[in-house]
């Protein structure tokens, strides 16, 4: 499992590299999503909430109607982790 430890600004923005979708705002990573209504939508939190769930690493996320808004950010280290470049890669491939 990756682990929880700060990433210096080298391995983020390494990181950064393939997952192209996402942002680093105001220190954390950010995507938006579309979708047609909000059943799509709420079907992906939940299909996202499973994986978070078996990371044990939980997005900061909104939902109006078809838009879902997920930050990832590692709190107990500060800033963005390898848990959080993880994450955003399994989020990319729910999508895929």
């Amino acid at each position: 499992m990756p682990n929880r430890i700060k990433l210096n600004d080298e391995a983020l923005h390494d990181g950064l590299r393939g997952l192209p979708e996402w942002t680093y705002v105001e220190g954390k990573l950010r995507r938006e999503l579309r979708f047609p209504d909000f059943v799509a939508a709420f079907g992906f939190m939940t299909q996202v909430a499973l994986h978070a769930e078996r990371l044990n690493h939980h997005p900061e996320w909104s939902n109006v109607y078809g838009t879902v808004r997920i930050d990832l950010v590692t709190h107990d280290c500060g800033g963005v982790s390898a848990l959080d470049l993880e994450l955003a890669r399994r989020i990319d491939a729910l999508i895929a």
